[in-house]
């Protein structure tokens, strides 16, 4: 009311803003929306989530999984709610028009491991002068008796072994959500092996790529090269909103030498709009992706395997894998984030993974996994006959 201007308040997904704060309440029953005095208000558009004021400042609910929807826009207060599962890029859109109007940024979350989020508050910490942090536990705020923490304390490691996400739901603990993460671990033996670092481009060798063709434009490609045994991702492109030849453009502006390309199966499932697949339009544009013919249909060479055993494969391809920090930092931090789907009403992890910012590239990193390598010089099982000294033998 004392300065007019927009506010947004962002949650991982819009279905999760209207869920829990447009039409959420409290445990008296009061509703969140209700902080906002009708006097004071100029009309509510439910259908927008949004609020204006008879001083013209508006405030709005929306998800980060359609963040391309404001920018552009001229907001002077962004609120980030459970940021750690946000698109870390929201913030990178945001910050500029906040910087431009002197406005202000509100960044809440719930530790989900060591990723963006903590890397934002460790950074706040540095300066003072320009940021305020507050770390509260359970035990700092008193919302909860102690008799009901002991007893989730309790529950919690019933159903999961162990004590982890009960150290990270009610103590704050960024080590502890490392356990749902698929990758994370492996992430890390990377960069102490030194595994990621500048990883340069030779052109002694083709350049082969993996796409995911996500829903709503979405777009993920990894660029790698391979020597021998060892694989080097030396580029990565994410985007949305555009179609084939947007990116197809972009691989050609690389200047690479390129050997195959390769999809999921539905790059050959025709669209409605067209009539055509989108391995037909790629073709036309000069991008012929790897694919066969199996009873009189083209299918591509990506094998259709479930969800669990692509990450399992790329869990093993991994320790055979360089990336290039600079090109792939978005892909680094993708497969560092991509876990499994957390249950908040029961504090438990589900065996499937969470579909977020991180999921697209994850998927193109799964099907680079699992594609057969017609070289045959991809991560083999060891043969127990045939010691490293190159000696068969029998016991």
């Amino acid at each position: 009311m004392r300065r007019k201007g927009g506010c947004y308040y962002i949650f991982p997904t819009y279905s999760q803003g209207e869920k829990i704060l447009w039409n959420g309440i409290d445990k008296n029953g009061f509703k969140f929306l209700d902080h906002f005095p009708k006097i004071l208000r100029k009309k509510t558009i439910n259908d927008a989530m949004l609020i204006e004021l008879i001083n013209g400042s508006t405030f709005q609910v929306i998800g980060a999984n359609n963040i391309d929807s404001i920018v552009g826009t001229n907001p002077i207060i962004v609120v980030f709610s459970e940021y750690s599962l946000q698109d870390p890029r929201v913030w990178d859109y945001m910050r500029p028009i906040l910087a431009e109007n002197d406005g202000i940024a509100i960044f809440n979350f719930t530790p989900r491991g060591e990723n963006h989020a903590k890397d934002l508050l460790d950074y706040a910490k540095t300066d003072p002068d320009n940021w305020f942090t507050s770390l509260l536990t359970v035990d700092d705020t008193g919302a909860i008796s102690k008799k009901a923490i002991e007893q989730e304390r309790k529950e919690i490691i019933a159903k999961n072994g162990d004590d982890s996400i009960f150290l990270q739901e009610y103590f704050c603990s960024f080590t502890a959500g490392v356990s749902g993460n698929y990758y994370h671990k492996l992430i890390d033996t990377m960069e102490k092996e030194g595994r990621i670092t500048t990883v340069p481009y030779e052109s002694n060798l083709l350049v082969d790529t993996w796409w995911d063709l996500g829903i709503n434009d979405s777009m993920t490609i990894g660029f790698f090269q391979k020597n021998g045994k060892e694989w080097r991702m030396i580029d990565y492109e994410e985007g949305s909103g555009e179609g084939l030849n947007y990116y197809i453009q972009i691989l050609k502006n690389k200047n690479y030498q390129y050997g195959k390309h390769y999809a999921p199966h539905d790059i050959t499932v025709r669209e409605l709009g067209t009539g055509k697949s989108r391995y037909e339009t790629a073709c036309n544009l000069g991008i012929n992706f790897e694919v066969k013919k199996e009873n009189e249909k083209i299918k591509s060479v990506v094998p259709m395997l479930s969800v669990q055993d692509g990450i399992d494969a790329l869990r093993v391809r991994l320790g055979s894998l360089w990336i290039d920090s600079r090109n792939c930092q978005r892909a680094i931090k993708a497969i560092k984030n991509y876990s499994k789907d957390f249950d908040e009403k029961n504090k438990v992890y589900r065996n499937n993974p969470r579909h977020d910012w991180s999921s697209h590239c994850s998927d193109m990193m799964r099907y680079w996994a699992i594609t057969p390598d017609e070289n045959a010089n991809n991560i083999e099982t060891p043969d127990p006959y045939f010691d490293h000294y190159g000696t068969y033998f029998k016991l």
